[in-house]
C-alpha cells in the first residue's frame, strides 16, 4: 500500500496546534507525537492498546471548553472499535480522532490488520453515527483536515492513509503519573493541580 509519510502528515495536521489537546495511541502515533516536541498538553499512551479513544472522549467531556484531537493507529482503532459507538452517542463537538493507517501491527510485528483486508474504518465510524467521517489519501487533504480540527463544531473522524514505514523511535515521557499531573497543571493552573 502506498500512502502519506506519517511523520509529516502529523506535523502538517498540527501546525500552528494552539491549545490543542493531544492524545497519542501506543506506538507509532505516540513516537510520532514526541518526534514533534513534547507539550504539555501531549498525553502519549504507553499501554492500554484501544483505549486512546476513550481517553479523548474523557478528557472531551471534562474539558468541553477545549478542543481534543486524538492520533491513534488502525490496529489500535480496531481494538477500540466499540469506542465509536460510544463517541456517537455522547458526540461531543470538541473531539477530533484521527487514525493513521497503514494497515499492520506496527508494535508487534507489522502483522496485516482488517483495514488491508477491506474493513472501513469510515464507513464504522459513519455507522455508528459519527456524521463528520472521511478518509484522506492526498497531502492536499491535510489542509482541510486541520481546518476542521480547530473550526468544526461536533465530533470529527478521519483516517489518514499512510506508507508502512519504520522510522527511527523518538520516545516520549513513560511517567504516567508525570504525564497526568502535567496536563493537569496545564489546563488547571499548577497550585489547582496540585489540590485535586
Amino acid at each position: 500500500m502506498n500512502g502519506l509519510s506519517r511523520r509529516a502528515a502529523l506535523a502538517e495536521i498540527l501546525r500552528e496546534r494552539n491549545d490543542l489537546i493531544v492524545v497519542a495511541g501506543l506506538g507509532s502515533p505516540a513516537y510520532d507525537l514526541a518526534s514533534i516536541g513534547n507539550e504539555n498538553l501531549d498525553f502519549p499512551m504507553w499501554g492500554a492498546m484501544g483505549g486512546a479513544a476513550m481517553v479523548g472522549l474523557g478528557i472531551a467531556l471534562a474539558q468541553p471548553q477545549r478542543r481534543v484531537l486524538v492520533i491513534t493507529g488502525d490496529g489500535e482503532m480496531l481494538m477500540g472499535i466499540g469506542s465509536l459507538a460510544t463517541i456517537a452517542v455522547q458526540r461531543p463537538r470538541n473531539l477530533r480522532l484521527v487514525v493513521m493507517d497503514n494497515q499492520q501491527f506496527g508494535e508487534t510485528g507489522h502483522q496485516r490488520t482488517h483495514t488491508a483486508f477491506g474493513t472501513d474504518l469510515v464507513a464504522v465510524a459513519r455507522g455508528c453515527g459519527i456524521v463528520h467521517a472521511r478518509s484522506i489519501f492526498d497531502a492536499n487533504d491535510l489542509a482541510d483536515l486541520r481546518r476542521d480540527i480547530h473550526a468544526l463544531d461536533d465530533t470529527l473522524f478521519a483516517v489518514v492513509n499512510i506508507s508502512a514505514q519504520e522510522l527511527p523511535r523518538v520516545l516520549p515521557p513513560r511517567d504516567g503519573a508525570y504525564l497526568a499531573q502535567r496536563m493537569r497543571a496545564a489546563l488547571l493552573g499548577e497550585a489547582d493541580a496540585l489540590e485535586t
